[in-house]
C-alpha cells in the first residue's frame, strides 16, 4: 500500500486523520465492491480525488458538467487531470431535457422559485448523477459536518434509500482549515474562486461569495432559505420533514 505522502509537512493529528480517511475508502471497496465517487472539483473533492487516486484507485472518479459552470472550474478539471496524468470521466445532462426546461421557464428560471430551482438542479445534476453511479454498492461524498447545519447530522457511512446503496462520507469530521492545509502540503491544483470568497462553488448563477461569518453553503443558492439549498445529492430538510428530497 502506498504510504500517505507529505504526512511530515502534517501535524501528527492531521496526518493520523489522513491515514484514517485513507484506510475508510479503502474498506468501503472491501465492503462494498464498486464505489464511485462524484467530483464537485470543490476543496473537498480535492482532497478525496488525491487521497483516491494514492490509496483507493478502485474507485471510480466522474464529475457532473452541469452546462452552467464556471470557466474557472473547467479550466480546473484540464488542471487536474494534467497533475495526475489522467482523464476525469465527464457526465453530461441530456440536451433535450434542457431545452424542454428552458421553453418552459426561460434560461434563468430557477430564481423565479423553489420548485424551478429543484427542477433544473434535477436535470442537470441529479439525473445524470443517477445515471452514472447505476450499478455501484457505494458512493463516496465530500459532505462535512461543519458546513451547515443539515450537514451537521450526516454519518459517515449510511444507507442512502434515495439512491439505493450506500453513502460514504470520509471528511465528515475535517475542519475548513484541516482541507486548506492538505490542499497546501500536497501542492493541489484548485479553483481560484476560492481566494476571492467563494468556499463552495456550483453553478456560476446559483454561486456568490459569502460575507465574513456566513457558512461555507450560505453563497449556494442564497435567495432561498437555509434548509432548501441542495440540489438533491444530499437532503435539503432536516430530519423529521415530510420528504428529505
Amino acid at each position: 500500500m502506498t504510504t500517505v505522502a507529505a504526512a511530515d509537512e502534517l501535524d501528527s493529528a492531521l496526518a493520523q486523520k489522513v491515514r484514517a480517511t485513507a484506510q475508510f475508502l479503502q474498506g468501503a471497496v472491501l465492503d462494498y465492491g464498486r464505489v464511485v465517487y462524484a467530483t464537485s472539483l470543490g476543496s473537498e473533492s480535492l482532497v478525496l480525488t488525491d487521497l483516491i487516486f494514492q490509496h483507493a484507485p478502485q474507485i471510480d472518479v466522474f464529475t457532473v458538467d452541469t452546462g452552467r459552470l464556471p470557466e474557472a472550474t473547467l479550466e480546473l478539471l484540464e488542471r487536474i487531470e494534467r497533475h495526475y496524468g489522467r482523464r476525469i470521466r465527464v457526465v453530461y445532462p441530456q440536451s433535450q431535457t434542457i431545452q424542454n426546461y428552458v421553453a418552459d421557464h426561460g434560461v434563468n428560471g430557477f430564481y423565479r422559485g423553489l420548485a424551478e430551482r429543484q427542477a433544473c438542479c434535477s436535470i442537470r445534476k441529479l439525473e445524470p448523477f443517477k445515471r452514472a453511479i447505476a450499478g455501484y454498492g457505494a458512493w463516496v461524498t465530500g459532505v462535512r459536518q461543519e458546513q451547515s447545519s443539515a450537514r451537521a447530522l450526516a454519518q459517515p457511512s449510511e444507507f442512502d434509500a434515495r439512491f439505493g446503496m450506500q453513502k460514504i462520507s470520509p471528511l465528515l469530521l475535517w475542519t475548513s482549515d484541516e482541507v486548506w492545509t492538505y490542499i497546501r502540503a500536497r501542492r493541489l491544483p484548485y479553483n481560484p474562486m476560492h481566494d476571492v470568497g467563494y468556499p463552495s462553488i456550483g453553478c456560476a448563477p446559483c454561486t456568490r461569495a459569502i460575507e465574513p461569518g456566513q457558512d461555507s453553503r450560505a453563497g449556494r443558492w442564497w435567495w432561498e432559505s437555509p434548509e432548501s439549498r441542495e440540489c438533491g445529492l444530499q437532503p435539503r430538510k432536516l430530519p423529521g420533514s415530510i420528504s428529505d428530497l
